[in-house]
């Protein structure tokens, strides 16, 4: 997915899981609240499913999507 300078994904629910690679760029995430995590490359977020969220890029960003409903990050995540 690539965003271009001042792009936005608009605030919407995630249909399945979905894990957000940021491998190019910077940005701002939000989840449920109002609170904006800015993003950069290297960064990984993580959605649920039904989990509402918005991606914003004042210079541009590209990320990788991966949706799917049997989707477990749980060997990613370090404890």
């Amino acid at each position: 997915m690539y965003l271009e300078k001042n792009g936005k994904i608009g605030y919407h629910q995630a249909v399945v899981p979905q894990l957000f690679l940021v491998v190019n760029g910077e940005g701002v995430v939000r989840g449920n609240s109002e609170e904006e995590i800015r993003v950069n490359s290297g960064d990984a977020v993580f959605w649920n499913k039904g989990e509402w969220h918005e991606t914003k890029t004042e210079t541009g960003l590209t990320a990788i999507v991966i949706e799917c409903e049997a989707l477990d990050i749980s060997s990613l995540i370090a404890l």
